[in-house]
This record gives structure tokens, C-alpha cells and sequence, in this order.
């Protein structure tokens, strides 16, 4: 392309979009999406935080991944720069090509030269580290004197298991796409195109038969066969699906064929990722199996396995899916990209099946788990996105896994493109945001303006402007929030069932209208100027989940239209939100407040806070005022509490410490993270020596050394008992219970070891008690030794 003229450039894109228009005749999503281009978002709560993610978060990305070395590992493989010095892991090139793929969106929603001619240097640097015949993986390429342990020693060879080449091809592709359609310049696509040849050329059946580790080469193959029309990257992605299982890992959902999974498992973000590519390539190829598995496959999901905020992902151990109803709240991973995968997914689904359920997930996704995943400041980042903490949860700058905030970089500015499909004359309108949008159905072309203050308010105007008088059907989504439906079937559901039915005006005028599939259906033929007005009962509900998610009995969740709400610290009493209790039936009001975290409504209740006392098992109950804040919005203010679910029955709250030696004393310890300090005296006794409901203080991943945690007394006692609670999350995990350990009192400035009376027993799932000579004095410390292989951690040291 650098060296084509611009007529030569035009007959190309000419005849590229040729073979696109003659493809897009063949088999494809029965429903299209109205391109994020056609769609001018401009309303008060999408639009600043666009900007934000234009003006902050790409060119923020953009320089850590300079100053981590991301730049650095082209540079050197296309021999630039000496040394053979790599950042940390192989996967590290796809944030660049994630980080293009978002400016390459952004620019679309807005030109930026000075951006645009920096993506034209990264392209330039990325294609000089491309090899002749097309491959492109920076850790093989530099021929380090010390390769990475999960590259391999030959192209390939650990594909399927940590090498990450074709899940950095599937982002380059990705990016690729994104650039040439921006910018109609072929430079990456043509880098990718070469790419994608020597897949074609390498894999397959006869040549090497191996499935990709990470998927997403799958989606970014369908992508590259839409635009260039090659149906060798669409058989290609097919294979990749075809090939896996059933010898593989559940981990990466290759134990079984892809068509014969019907459950979702293993890593969430892979498995996000691969059903989004299953639908790709049963839209393009009509492949009937595929989409019985993922049909199957979602319905598990809905049913037993989504977070109220549509994360996805409950356990850190295999960043997998749980069990049926594993949903734990303060250790839920809920990683950003499965939810940005889940949000891929559930789009795709509703392209195939036009029923609004999907948009319904689709939306709660959006507006909780997903968008919690970045800061209101846009740089500051979760990667996952739990549903309580205490205080041990904090945002972070920059992450060394970086996926998850290179891929909010890519998500945010193609938001628009989700807002409105097509079929034919059929019009869906699926978000509701104000926006300016110009949509071609089969009868013309329709100019759709929508005004609204969704999600706090559920009024929302559209006007239809045909060009001329035009026959078609407006579709509107009325959401299963709107319709005593939290999420298709029965995980959640509102306490009270009394919703105001949605209603509907055109030009001023009540109308009755049918439903399908979840969509109001508007039918006639519209003229300039006719006005649509939807609206929404935004009523503020209590959500309950369905018994059989053990966490959250006894526990209700604030919702108001999409949004789900939190109670955090800053907003609460003492700071604390983990002794609060709300009544089932106590009423809650909403107001918006302007001026607090970018401006929201927040949720206001009567309710308790609750203290423990010692030498009883009654608690000491105060009325106070609770304040809620939406989810998304949490960690903007430090570290805190913060739970999602607020207990109505004291057997599910959580209440302030009594005043014993332990709870009033200082913590210290070797552990450099002090924010796990008051884990071990928060009086929580947990289910077992595994359990991560509440946090915990571990000393991962350090192994055989010798470690220490301290209580410096509020004054001296006299004591003669230690009670010790393990962490061990054997078998996956990496700590066990310890090798030894030891208490020791401070005294006239000298550690000296207690004489124990009782054995230093050492178990798991239960408290370790070692009795001792009774000793006066201002600090208790224990001494603990790693077993070899593995760290240890302590749930709770109580001392009397």
C-alpha cells in the first residue's frame, strides 16, 4: 500500500469490497448489526466515558506498553535493537495489536492524526519483525540465549499448550480488520493476510492437526474471510474447532468435540472466546451442530453459572467456571475479558436467533461486570471483579498479564455497534442511549434519532426520518428487567413482582402493540419526523438468587433498570458495609447525585449495623442510614468495603468484630502486602481450609523460607492460648498447611518461645490450638516454616 498510488489504492479497496458485497449474499447471521460507524453516540453517560477511553486509556495503554517492553519485542526481533531482553510473557504482542485495534476504532468515531500516524510506526515496526514467510511471534523470532520455557524449540510445538502463536495471530487479525476498515490502508492487513497464508499453509488436515491453546484465532479467521473473501481462513477456522478433543483439557474445553459440549467449562475467557467463534462459523456455514452445542452451552451459563453483574468465571484457580451455583462473592474472578468475551458471545447469539433474552445478558454484562473493569479516570484497571471485599481489592496502574486492560482499550469505542440491527425492514433497537444513526434497510435508507437519560431514567424518544415514506417494522427491546425478569430463567429474581407494564406512544398517541421474542413490534409505514416514545418502568428492585448459590442466602441485591448496585465504604457508616443489614421490606429510594463519581443515582434505605459482643452470641444492632452506589463505580475511591449482596437475616451478616486481644491489636508480618493484615482477626471462621469467602493472609508464592506474622497488644496481657486456622488450597493451589511453626512472646525487648503444654499440631479444616505457660506481655508472634514445594496462609489467629 505505501508504494501503490491512490488510484491503484482505490481499484483495490474497489475490488476487496467486491468480493466482500458478493460474500455477504452468501451465508451469514440472518440479522446484521448497523455498524458502530452509522451510530453517533451522544449522551451523558457513554459518550464522556468514550472520550475518556479516546483521550486516556489509549494513549495510556499505548506508553506502558511501551515502557514494559511490549515495542521493544518487535524492535528486537526485527533486529532494531539489540539484546534479546523479552517482557514477560508470550501473549505480550497481542496488547499492541489490541491497543491498534482500539485506536483504530476510536479513529473511526473520531480522526486523530497525531494518532493515526503513530499507529502507521507500530505497523511499520510490526512488519519489520514479521518473518519472510509470514510468521510473526516476537519470543522465536529474537532467538533469546534463554528462550521462554512455554515457546517451545520449534514453531508450534507447545500450540496446544502455552504458546500463545495462534492466539497472537487471532488479535493481529483482529487488529488488522479494524485498521483497514478505519483507515483504508492495507498495511496491517496485508502483514495479517500473510500471516493467515502460512496458518493455511501449515495447519490442517494432512498437516499439523493441532488446536489452538487460547482461542481467538477462530473469530479473527471469520474476520479475515469477511473482508478478503478467501474461504480458505473460514475452513481454517473450522478446523481449528473440529480438531479439538477429545484427548485435550477441560481447561481449554478440548476434552470432548466441540459439538459435543454442553456445559460450559474450564477457563472462561477461552470458552467466551470459543463459542463466540462457534457462532461465527455456524452463521457462515449453517453448521446445525455447532449451534445445538452453544445453545446448549448458554442456557447452562444463564441457569448456573452468571454472576447477577453478567461476569463470568467464579474461581482464580483455571480462571474457570465453577460448579452449577459456585458463585462465591469476595473470591469471584470474574475476569474483565470473559466479561467482554460474554458480551461477543451473547451478541452473536442474538444475530442467530433475533430474541432480545441475549441483548438482556448482553446488557447486564455491559453495564456491571464489564465496565467495573476500568476506572472513571481510565487508568486504573481490574482484572477481576469481584462482589465484596474487604479493603484487600484496589485497582492497579498497570498489570503484567495486561490482556484485560488492553482489551477495554478495543471494547469501548465499538460500544455503538451494538445498539441496532437489521433483517431486511426489520428494524431492533437493542440499547438505548442517545445517539444519531443512519441505517440502510432493504426498503431505504431510515435516519433514527434516540434521546433518553437510560439508565437513570426510563424515558426514551425516538424520531424516525426515512428518506421518503417507507414501509418497515421498528423492533423494541423491552427488557426482562422491565419485565419481572432479571435473566432468562430462574438464577435471579425480584423480591417484589409488581413492574407497570412498559408503554408505548407514536406521535403522541397511545398504541397497543404485539411482542416477539422480547421485542415490541411497531409495524407501518413511517414519514419524516414520526416520533416514537418507549416508556420504561425504572423501578428500584430487590434481586434474590436462586437457593442453590450458597453465598447468597439470606442476602438481597440492589437493581435499577440495568444497573446493579453495591454498598461500599466511603458511602457508609464507620466505612464499613460487611455488618450491614437490610430489611427485605424496607423501602428504597433513588436520587441523583451529580457530583459523586461522575454522577449517579444512588440508592438510599433504612437500615442496621451489627456488632459483636463478648461472651455472647446476641448481636448489638444500630439503625443508620445505607447509601448504595452502582457496582461499576466501586474502587474509584481507594480500597474499602464493598458487597454486592446485603444480607436481610443476621445468619448472613457479617458483624463488626467484639474487642478481643487479637482484634485489637496491631498487625505486622513478612508478608509485604498489608492489606491482608486484618484478614486474620476479622473473626470469621471459615467452612474449611480452602475456603476463600473472606480474605485470608498467604505468603504465595514463596516456599521453604522461614516467615512470621505479629500481634502488637493495645496494652499487656496475659495469655495462654493460640488458635491458628490454615490456608491450604490443596490440591490446585499453591499453599499447604506449614512444615512447622512456633509462638514466641516479646519479653524486655528478646523473642522468646512460650513453653506449650499441648503439641504443636498442625491440620487442616479446623482450628490449631497450642496451649502454653501463661505469659504477661505487649506482643504475640508466630514463627512459620513453608513446607518445600508449597507457600502457606492463615485464615484467623485468635489468641487468649
Amino acid at each position: 500500500m505505501i508504494n501503490k498510488s491512490k488510484a491503484a489504492w482505490l481499484l483495490s479497496l474497489a475490488a476487496m469490497t467486491a468480493a466482500t458485497n458478493v460474500f455477504a449474499q452468501q451465508k451469514d447471521y440472518p440479522i446484521q448489526p448497523v455498524a458502530f460507524t452509522s451510530v453517533h453516540v451522544n449522551d451523558n453517560f457513554w459518550e464522556p466515558k468514550m472520550e475518556v477511553n479516546a483521550n486516556v486509556t489509549i494513549p495510556y495503554v499505548l506508553e506502558q506498553c511501551k515502557k514494559n517492553g511490549r515495542m521493544d519485542n518487535f524492535l528486537r526481533a526485527a533486529k532494531k535493537l539489540d539484546g534479546d531482553k523479552l517482557s514477560e510473557f508470550p501473549f505480550d504482542d497481542t496488547d499492541v495489536y489490541k491497543a491498534i485495534e482500539g485506536a483504530s476504532y476510536s479513529m473511526q468515531n473520531k480522526k486523530n492524526l497525531k494518532l493515526d500516524k503513530y499507529i502507521d510506526t507500530l505497523i511499520n515496526i510490526i512488519g519489520a519483525a514479521q518473518e519472510s514467510d509470514g510468521y510473526l511471534y516476537t519470543f522465536r523470532t529474537v532467538n533469546a540465549k534463554k528462550p521462554h520455557e512455554w515457546i517451545g524449540s520449534k514453531r508450534w510445538e507447545k500450540e496446544e499448550d502455552l504458546s500463545h502463536e495462534l492466539y497472537n495471530a487471532g488479535h493481529l487479525y483482529e487488529a488488522a480488520v479494524a485498521h483497514y476498515q478505519a483507515t483504508g490502508k492495507r498495511t496491517l492487513l496485508n502483514i495479517a493476510i500473510k500471516n493467515a497464508d502460512l496458518l493455511v499453509n501449515t495447519f490442517g488436515p494432512g498437516k499439523i492437526e493441532e488446536y489452538p491453546g487460547h482461542q481467538i484465532v477462530e473469530i479473527g479467521l471469520s474476520k479475515m474471510y469477511r473482508v478478503t473473501g478467501n474461504k480458505k481462513y473460514l475452513d481454517l477456522a473450522k478446523f481449528f474447532l473440529d480438531v479439538r478433543g477429545p484427548k485435550g483439557d477441560a481447561y481449554n474445553q478440548a476434552d470432548k468435540k466441540v459439538i459435543d459440549q454442553h456445559v460450559a467449562e474450564g477457563h472462561a475467557v477461552r470458552a467466551a472466546y470459543m463459542y463466540t467463534g462457534m457462532a461465527d462459523i455456524a452463521a457462515l456455514t449453517g453448521n446445525a451442530k455447532y449451534l445445538a452445542a452453544i445453545d446448549d452451552i448458554w442456557t447452562d451459563v444463564v441457569t448456573k453459572k452468571l454472576y447477577i453483574t453478567g461476569g463470568i468465571g467464579a474461581t482464580g484457580n483455571g480462571e474457570a467456571f465453577g460448579d452449577d451455583y459456585q458463585l462465591p462473592n469476595m473470591s469471584a474472578y470474574a475476569e474483565t475479558c470473559a466479561a467482554i468475551g460474554n458480551v461477543y458471545w451473547n451478541n452473536r447469539m442474538f444475530l442467530l436467533h433475533g430474541d432480545s433474552k441475549y441483548i438482556d445478558v448482553l446488557e447486564r454484562t455491559l453495564y456491571n461486570g464489564l465496565l467495573s473493569g476500568v476506572s472513571l479516570s481510565g487508568d486504573r484497571f481490574f482484572y477481576p471483579n469481584p462482589l465484596a471485599s474487604m479493603f484487600q481489592h484496589q485497582r492497579s496502574a498497570w498489570i503484567s498479564c495486561a490482556c484485560c486492560i488492553s482489551n477495554m482499550t478495543r471494547f469501548l469505542p465499538s460500544l455503538p455497534g451494538y445498539v441496532y440491527a437489521k433483517n431486511q425492514n426489520d428494524l431492533y433497537v437493542n440499547l438505548y442511549m442517545s445517539n444519531t444513526s443512519e441505517v440502510k434497510l432493504a426498503a431505504g435508507n431510515v435516519n433514527i434519532t434516540q434521546t433518553t437519560d437510560y439508565p437513570w431514567k426510563g424515558n426514551i424518544n425516538i424520531v424516525v426520518n426515512p428518506a421518503k415514506a417507507t414501509a418497515f417494522t421498528l423492533r423494541l427491546r423491552i427488557p426482562g428487567w422491565a419485565k419481572d425478569q432479571p435473566v432468562p430463567g430462574d438464577l435471579y429474581t425480584y423480591l417484589d413482582k409488581n413492574q407497570k407494564p412498559a408503554t408505548i406512544l407514536v406521535n403522541g398517541k397511545a398504541t397497543t402493540y404485539s411482542t416477539e421474542k422480547g421485542y415490541a413490534i411497531i409495524k407501518r409505514t413511517w414519514k419524516k419526523g414520526d416520533k416514537v416514545t418507549l416508556d420504561l418502568p425504572m423501578e428500584t428492585e430487590k434481586v434474590l438468587a436462586n437457593n442453590n448459590i450458597k453465598d447468597d442466602r439470606g442476602r438481597f441485591a440492589f437493581q435499577r433498570g440495568p444497573v446493579v448496585y453495591c454498598l461500599e465504604g466511603p458511602d457508609n457508616r464507620d466505612s464499613l458495609v460487611q455488618n450491614i443489614m437490610v430489611d427485605k421490606n424496607a423501602i428504597a429510594a433513588a436520587n441523583y447525585q451529580a457530583n459523586l463519581l461522575n454522577g449517579v443515582d444512588v440508592i438510599s434505605a433504612d437500615g442496621k449495623s451489627t456488632k459483636r459482643q463478648l461472651n455472647s452470641d446476641a448481636l448489638i444492632e444500630t439503625d443508620q442510614q445505607v447509601k448504595a452506589i452502582p457496582y461499576y463505580a466501586w474502587a474509584n475511591r481507594g480500597p474499602s468495603e464493598m458487597t454486592v449482596w446485603i444480607p436481610y437475616e443476621a445468619s448472613a451478616a457479617r458483624p463488626k468484630p467484639a474487642p478481643t486481644i487479637a482484634s485489637t491489636s496491631k498487625v505486622t508480618s513478612s508478608v509485604k502486602n498489608k492489606r491482608m493484615y486484618n484478614a486474620i482477626k476479622d473473626q470469621y471462621e471459615p467452612a474449611d481450609s480452602k475456603d476463600t469467602n473472606y480474605p485470608y493472609l498467604h505468603w504465595w508464592p514463596a516456599h521453604n523460607t522461614s516467615e512470621f506474622v505479629q500481634y502488637d497488644f493495645d496494652a499487656a496481657h496475659t495469655v495462654s492460648e493460640s488458635k491458628v486456622y490454615w490456608y491450604d488450597d490443596g490440591p490446585w493451589g499453591g499453599c499447604r498447611i506449614p512444615a512447622s511453626y512456633k509462638v514466641l512472646y516479646l519479653k524486655d525487648g528478646q523473642w522468646v518461645p512460650v513453653k506449650n503444654t499441648t503439641p504443636y499440631a498442625i491440620s487442616k479444616d479446623a482450628f490449631n490450638v497450642v496451649s502454653f505457660e501463661p505469659v504477661t506481655t505487649t506482643a504475640l508472634k508466630l514463627e512459620v516454616q513453608l513446607p518445600v514445594d508449597n507457600s502457606t496462609g492463615i485464615h484467623e489467629w485468635e489468641v487468649k
